[in-house]
């Protein structure tokens, strides 16, 4: 490494931010890149470790003590081209992903963990300021056709794949705009949409096909508010394409069934985010969900429910709370007890920081309204007791709640996509298919493969970046016999 003792003489640097009081009133990103020195310093904080865990703590394997180097010493372009040889997006990974890479780093065991993420921002936003990326087109072309069902990291991965080897790529997306759960799901201020439009022209230059607003399959709940204006059945497109990669996502939300689940103002994260996404991109929303003078309650501890929480924010929410179900996590992992693996512990989202009452270890028992809307939320505490939950005695509560909005996860794809396709599904609704092997990644039904969320379920972008990648090498092997794509 280029400074050995660099992790016992520089601390680990957070990315600068934009006051709280500051951003809730836009929607753009408040987080600003390393500048060249910080990063130069943040680099030289990789230790010499000799077995790195953080590549195999990172889903997509990228070479982060390589390019932790690179950067040390100022070579951008060799290290933004030694991150783009394992992820397709980093700037995407570099402003969402929850970085399960610093949590391996070896320093990470008795210190602060590399600033794995901020690098990885700074080396992409580097490439993008000094026009290094550029598309890559491919030499030859293969005379092969592949349409890919979802625009979401998965299907943009696999897509920009394949298309580098020379097939002839359609990405097929129901929603007017190509990004999927990155469009519609997260909000602006963690990401900008300019992300993907960019990305987007790249493809499109390196011979890739977008059409939006077409729904592949037979109408459905997940037809986002009706974007779709045409329909295209399995059928077809086993017939105009010689293989088909399914690579939606896992839209089917989990429900709350409680007494008054039907009132009016109780709505599912993904009916209340994207609407606030269609009018930052400009577009006029009818009947908006709006949290504006209202007390919210986010039912819902995780990452789209503090979505939640900032939306409401900067809409002007009276108050926003938040609860979970499950107890209130520690402050600080145990490390030796979980290292190099994912650690349960106590995470402050940027938008808790911009105002959020949190309650952990608290069910809902039921939501009561007037006129059909909801106002009120009764909940009880809970408490785990070998493996069970019961209810805390003596402790029903009431709260305000004008606006409820359910953020408890995704518990499927929708059902429709896959039964259209008839392909065969496990246990947990997902599309059955293996990530090794022959066949891999290679559904029940012949030339159909399936990566991402649709396969393995909820998960993070860089794991569906890492399936969109290994399953456009199994496409490509499975229509020439062989492939030079990376797995």
């Amino acid at each position: 490494m280029g400074k050995i003792t660099g992790f016992m003489e520089y601390s680990r640097l957070k990315e600068a931010s934009e006051a709280p009081q500051t951003r809730t009133r836009h929607y753009k990103e408040f987080l600003l890149h390393l500048s060249d020195t910080e990063a130069k310093i943040q680099g030289a904080r990789c230790m010499d470790c000799g077995i790195p865990f953080c590549n195999t703590g990172c889903p997509v394997n990228n070479i982060i003590p390589d390019w932790n180097d690179l950067v040390y010493h100022g070579n951008y372009k060799q290290a933004l081209d030694n991150l783009h040889s394992t992820n397709n997006f980093p700037e995407f990974t570099g402003r969402i992903c929850p970085a399960p890479c610093e949590s391996a780093c070896t320093l990470g065991i008795n210190s602060d963990p590399v600033g794995i993420k901020s690098i990885e921002h700074f080396i992409i936003d580097k490439g993008w300021e000094n026009g290094w990326v550029v598309p890559q087109p491919p030499k030859h072309k293969t005379g092969k056709k592949v349409a890919v069902v979802g625009s979401g990291p998965a299907g943009m991965a696999a897509a920009q794949q394949l298309a580098r080897v020379g097939h002839d790529v359609t990405v097929f997306e129901k929603s007017d705009r190509v990004g999927g759960l990155l469009r519609y799901g997260i909000p602006d201020f963690k990401m900008e949409k300019t992300h993907i439009d960019r990305r987007v022209e790249q493809m499109e230059a390196e011979g890739v096909t977008f059409r939006t607003s077409v729904l592949v399959g037979k109408d459905f709940p997940g037809n986002v508010n009706n974007w779709a204006k045409e329909t295209i059945f399995p059928d077809q497109l086993s017939q105009d394409f010689d293989a088909v990669v399914i690579a939606g996502g896992a839209e089917n939300p989990r429900d709350l069934p409680v007494p008054g689940r039907d009132l009016k103002g109780v709505h599912f994260a993904m009916d209340f985010l994207p609407l606030q996404n269609k009018v930052d991109a400009g577009d006029k929303v009818k009947d908006q969900i709006m949290a504006t003078g209202k007390h919210v309650v986010v039912i819902g501890g995780g990452d789209t429910g503090s979505d939640c929480v900032g939306t409401s924010n900067r809409h002007g929410a009276a108050s926003v709370a938040q609860f979970e179900l499950m107890p209130q996590p520690p402050d600080v992992e145990n490390k030796p007890m979980v290292w190099p693996y994912w650690p349960t512990k106590l995470r402050t989202s940027s938008s808790h920081e911009e105002g959020c009452e949190r309650d952990w270890a608290v069910a809902t028992k039921r939501l009561e309204g007037k006129g059909g809307k909801v106002d009120k939320l009764i909940g009880a505490r809970v408490e785990w007791k070998d493996g069970k939950m019961q209810e805390v005695p003596n402790s029903e509560f009431e709260m305000k709640a004008d606006l409820v909005l359910l953020a408890m996860g995704f518990v499927s794809p929708v059902a429709q996509v896959l039964d259209a396709f008839g392909v065969e599904k496990d246990a947990r609704g997902n599309a059955r298919a293996t990530t090794d092997g022959e066949g891999c990644y290679k559904t029940t039904v012949d030339k159909v493969f399936v990566a991402g969320d649709m396969r393995r379920g909820q998960s993070l972008v860089v794991w569906a970046i890492r399936e969109g990648r290994q399953c456009a090498r199994a496409v490509d092997e499975f229509l020439m016999g062989a492939s030079v794509l990376p797995r």
